[in-house]
């Protein structure tokens, strides 16, 4: 008998063992949790789960998740249906067990910069409080397909980012010397493990010659849209309600206290409010009251056409601004920095590939004669010290989580981890301490500007 005819018939096994004890088979113990307390039953992913549906035609599918109308009111309202929305939900409902909370997304799910990235994992910051959340989002992604039961496609592959200067060395040396410290592991290599890591960089350019490089063997990427849809698919089995469409246009107080927001679907009250929309954060502040010291510009990326596997890695260049990894389907996925001016767009523009392209090419002159498939833009919130806000707000149980900029996809299980911990006790914990809104007022930069290469 072969292994998988061993394993098959190992899981017809469980099959009617869970049909005799009245269970609905395939569905996993959270998901038959939840749905006693109100959520949606989720049925595990597996592969047993893949051949048992070919067996029926692929018939038995569900819904990731639920798409309910909404309830009038809520313990809690998160607003924004994108990764660290959805994280923070999540976290509310695993570590604090508080479930009646409802995400409202003006657009759809994971449709703004969640699916507008680069998917860059890593955590190499210079700061102790950078270096901390960021690790923590990195070591939580090394587990969260299993946690999640979802695949999201997390690749360990390592990130490189190049020391093209002689201020770049001392920099980045002083990073791994910090990173040490904070228990991160980095080491500084030379430029002949450089290109022994990636073979199509060109070490010895005249303008840009590569003199080393940080790397982090355990950063990497992960599939960002599944990201989304991961959180998303445990959320509703937890009993949340995921609302699209659903834009929210004024927030209600009363004694200084947040009850309620008014959306396109109506009033919803709730006892505590986060505001987790990236670009957007700071209109909703206006509605709350308040102003935060950020400003929206756009970063946009781009892909080229598909071509063989030719880099393993992430590589980061600071001083061409760019960087450039390959994808599960073979294209170049390829960033630089934000525009130069504020603005709204989610487009991509031609000066940003001419800017980005033009030192890029020298360092790697393989891709000089491809082309591009697609180019778009997200729009990201920026702080003047280049690191985000997890706070409380001047308006009682109002709680915000925005500023991430360039890198906030990296951060998304760190963020929705230390903003839930916020949301349920009213107060930072260790992780969201040093982000507070009022840093900014009291001269307490947390400035990762220049310390961790390009921001992304």
């Amino acid at each position: 008998m072969s292994h998988f005819s061993r394993l098959w018939r190992w899981q017809v096994g469980n099959f009617r063992r869970e049909a005799a004890e009245g269970r609905e088979v395939g569905t996993d113990a959270p998901g038959r949790d939840a749905l006693r307390d109100g959520g949606h039953a989720m049925k595990r992913y597996s592969v047993f789960a893949i051949a048992r549906e070919a067996l029926r035609h692929h018939a038995g599918w569900e819904r990731a998740w639920a798409s309910p109308q909404p309830k009038a009111s809520y313990d809690a309202i998160i607003v924004g249906a994108g990764g660290h929305g959805l994280a923070t939900a999540y976290y509310l409902g695993k570590n604090y067990g508080i479930t009646n909370v409802a995400i409202l997304e003006k657009g759809w799910l994971g449709g703004g910069n969640t699916g507008r990235n680069t998917t860059i994992i890593r955590s190499n910051y210079l700061q102790d409080s950078s270096a901390a959340i960021y690790e923590k989002a990195r070591s939580l992604y090394e587990t969260l397909s299993q946690d999640l039961n979802y695949n999201v496609m997390f690749s360990p592959r390592g990130v490189m980012m190049l020391a093209q200067t002689h201020h770049e060395v001392r920099g980045y040396l002083r990073t791994a010397h910090a990173n040490k410290l904070q228990g991160v592991e980095t080491e500084f290599i030379t430029p002949q493990r450089v290109k022994e890591l990636c073979p199509i960089l060109n070490i010895d350019g005249p303008r840009y010659p590569v003199l080393g490089a940080l790397w982090q063997a355990r950063g990497g990427t992960g599939r960002h849209d599944a990201v989304a849809w991961g959180y998303a698919r445990a959320c509703s089995a937890m009993g949340m309600d995921i609302i699209q469409q659903c834009e929210v246009t004024g927030v209600r107080s009363e004694g200084g206290k947040v009850v309620g927001v008014d959306t396109t679907k109506g009033y919803i009250g709730t006892k505590k409010l986060g505001i987790v929309v990236a670009g957007h954060s700071g209109q909703l502040a206006e509605m709350a009251g308040f102003r935060l010291p950020i400003e929206a510009v756009a970063l946009q990326a781009l892909v080229s056409e598909p071509i063989k596997p030719c880099m393993d890695i992430v590589v980061m260049a600071n001083t061409v601004h760019g960087y450039m990894s390959q994808s599960d389907k073979g294209e170049m996925v390829i960033g630089g920095g934000t525009d130069g001016f504020n603005n709204y767009t989610q487009r991509g523009s031609f000066h940003h590939i001419e800017e980005t392209l033009r030192a890029l090419i020298e360092t790697f002159p393989i891709i000089s004669r491809l082309k591009m498939l697609r180019q778009w833009g997200g729009i990201v919130d920026m702080t003047g010290d280049r690191s985000p806000i997890i706070s409380k707000t001047p308006l009682g149980n109002c709680f915000i989580n925005c500023g991430w900029g360039t890198g906030g996809f990296k951060a998304i299980p760190g963020s929705g981890w230390a903003m839930a911990e916020l949301m349920a006790k009213g107060e930072p914990g260790p992780l969201a301490a040093e982000f507070d809104m009022w840093r900014f007022k009291e001269g307490r930069f947390i400035d990762e500007s220049v310390a961790a290469g390009v921001a992304h």
